[in-house]
């Protein structure tokens, strides 16, 4: 799979846990990220937590590609609940046209 830089995909690992991050670049077979988030369950449905607990938020990650067994891009639903959960933006789910 070919990504493009600066969307947001979902990787399922090798060892099961869903993943959402952003992309920053591709070199040979680490794909380098962004705030990465887990996806756990929740009383509402699913919630996003963070994936790391004692890396530097501030800090990029390496993901290996042998490391994933499942990767596509993020639903736009998700997408923007990652954006709420990674920068405190919320984006707005319906689309308004103002009239004059």
């Amino acid at each position: 799979m070919e990504y493009k830089i600066n969307e947001v995909y979902t990787f399922i690992m090798t060892s099961g846990q869903e993943t959402l991050a952003k992309v920053l670049s591709v070199q040979g077979d680490e794909i380098i990220i962004s705030n990465p988030v887990a996806v756990a369950p929740a009383q509402q449905g699913i919630g996003l937590v963070p994936a790391t607990f004692t890396a530097d938020p501030k800090e990029n990650l390496v993901l290996n590609r042998h490391s994933i067994a499942m990767s596509a891009l993020t639903d736009s639903s998700i997408k923007a609940k990652y954006i709420q959960a990674t920068t405190g933006l919320a984006i707005p789910t319906e689309k308004k046209l103002i009239l004059g």
